[in-house]
């Protein structure tokens, strides 16, 4: 099978949408988009890499999930609303059953995600799964991790850790129990929290995805807005499996660095705290209040009744 064919085979049919916007998708040398007046775009992309980013025995299937969901909580964190992709797949080889698992995940989690792909492009190498996503949002009213003032609330989406305790449970060849079969799903279908990035863009100051970890996604706030950040260790919302399968230290230190939990993390006054708070009495996601920013320039973790500075920068592929 050539390059051709495999794309109309696998990817072809997963791009027939023509009621977002979509004038010429799949099958020119360009994409051809209608943008609604008053909006502006907003355009994200990410890498997965085997054996950087997930293991040679991942489930096709799940890293379609896996990539696509990384990517849309980009647009998330901008409070944008999610409308296009372009994939790129570098593979090995043409391996017809991995393409029919990936083709079918990546259809699943498009409409999940309410994505539609519009083009891409593929090519013989290591495995590596390239998504960039586009979005929109209403001129002038993205969220952006400057704007951080000292005082506001810091806040997070969800829990904390369960990425890094599901990557755990497959290094370790853990045995399947509920906890593990919670956690592994955890880290193969992040849940971008779109609906929760516009629902505080009246509120929120700043606001980034958690994708290198808690600690070092906060000093990004902290830099952009040239402030501190004080994070208090017990109020992180950690859920019960990553406590039962780690314990309960453990299972706090991911939840401050473990990395690719693709939560929200923002800031916002205390004012406008009160007013989320009466914005969403059945609101379905967590929305924890963990700390807040200071006048400092430092990130500060309290442990009991300590605060200690932290030098955590978080995932970098170009540092030991």
């Amino acid at each position: 099978m050539d390059e051709f064919s495999l794309i109309q085979r696998y990817f072809t049919p997963l791009g027939l949408t023509k009621d977002r916007g979509v004038v010429e998708g799949i099958g020119d040398d360009c994409a051809v988009l209608d943008l609604p007046q008053g909006h502006q775009l907003v355009v994200s992309i990410d890498t997965l890499v085997q054996g950087t980013h997930f293991l040679s025995d991942a489930p096709a299937y799940d890293l379609a999930w896996r990539l696509l969901g990384a990517s849309v909580s980009d647009l998330a964190a901008m409070g944008a609303e999610p409308r296009w992709l372009t994939l790129a797949l570098t593979l090995p080889s043409v391996d017809e059953v991995w393409l029919s698992h990936f083709s079918e995940g990546l259809r699943a989690a498009s409409l999940a995600y309410n994505v539609s792909l519009i083009g891409g492009d593929t090519t013989r190498g290591p495995l590596t799964l390239t998504a960039q996503v586009h979005g929109l949002v209403e001129a002038g009213r993205g969220l952006l991790r400057k704007g951080a003032k000292a005082g506001d609330i810091i806040c997070v989406t969800g829990t904390l850790g369960d990425s890094r305790g599901g990557l755990e449970t497959l290094l370790k060849s853990a045995s399947d129990n509920e906890d593990v079969s919670y956690l592994r799903q955890r880290f193969y279908r992040p849940t971008p929290r779109v609906s929760t990035g516009r629902l505080i863009r009246g509120f929120a100051s700043a606001c980034i995805d958690l994708s290198d970890g808690l600690l070092g996604d906060i000093r990004h706030i902290a830099a952009a807005s040239g402030v501190g950040v004080q994070i208090d260790s017990a109020r992180l919302p950690i859920s019960t499996p990553l406590k039962r399968y780690v314990g309960e230290e453990q299972a706090r230190q991911w939840a401050l660095s473990g990395g690719e939990d693709f939560e929200l993390c923002f800031t916002l006054d205390q004012t406008h705290w009160e007013a989320l708070q009466q914005q969403r009495p059945d609101w379905p996601v967590e929305i924890t209040a963990i700390g807040q920013i200071t006048s400092s320039n430092e990130v500060q973790v309290r442990f009991d009744d300590t605060w200690q500075a932290s030098n955590v920068q978080g995932f970098n592929h170009f540092t030991e």
